[in-house]
């Protein structure tokens, strides 16, 4: 049976990608650029299984649940490794995972209650959440913003940092604005992401209610049937 390309075959070959280009920092200056070109690549494929997804009329609710574990994954490893080595604070991984888990689980208790992650049928039904969350612009803008956050701290640690940095003697300003730089990208990164997250977390606090309800409901039966 000859090998075919499907969405979820490229989410996880990006999730691949992602953790090689990982691999590859800290082991030098040369090998923190290769990283730098495998993170556009991984950022690249993460377009390509979306646009393949629509045009081949391949969407499901499992690859979509498949593309936001991608997702996560790659969030998750690349700002862990980033905070292990210093360049950005411990919580700003911390921040991420949360975010990823409280958004993930309601999402979980809507898809038992029959609402899917996308389409009509999907739990987040205001405007102004489903412009945050599925607009092309909104994916468009936290793709390139995750892969500019990741070159630029790829970059840094390619150029400046290291007894094998290519750029070595950078004056105590030149490194402060380079600092800072990382600081906001990573600062609205973050920010972007807790802000696309708030129609999930609004939304779905109501499925979650509803969960404490029955389960309430269900013991107070149960005592009195006892």
């Amino acid at each position: 049976m000859p090998f075919e390309w499907t969405p979820n075959k490229v989410t996880l070959l990006r999730v691949a990608v992602g953790f090689a280009a990982v691999s590859l920092f800290g082991r030098g200056a040369w090998p923190n650029l290769l990283a730098v070109a495998l993170t556009v690549t991984s950022i690249a494929l993460d377009a390509l299984d979306g646009h393949m997804a629509r045009k081949k009329k391949m969407a499901t609710p499992v690859g979509a649940q498949v593309d936001i574990l991608g997702d996560r994954m790659i969030e998750n490893v690349y700002f862990t490794y980033f905070a292990v080595v210093g360049m950005v604070s411990l919580w700003l991984p911390i921040l991420f995972f949360a975010r990823g888990a409280a958004t993930d689980f309601l999402r979980g208790l809507a898809m038992k209650a029959g609402h899917s992650g996308w389409g009509t049928n999907a739990m987040v039904q205001t405007w102004w959440g489903r412009a945050l969350l599925a607009s092309r612009w909104s994916r468009g803008l936290y793709a390139a913003m995750k892969c500019l956050c990741f070159c630029y701290l790829g970059f840094e640690l390619a150029l400046t940092r290291g007894p094998v940095a290519l750029v070595s003697g950078l004056g105590g300003d030149v490194s402060a604005t380079i600092r800072t730089g990382a600081q906001v990208l990573t600062t609205t990164t973050a920010v972007f992401c807790l802000v696309r997250g708030l129609p999930v977390l609004l939304e779905g606090w109501k499925y979650f209610a509803n969960g404490v309800r029955q389960s309430r409901g269900a013991k107070a039966a149960a005592q009195e049937a006892a």
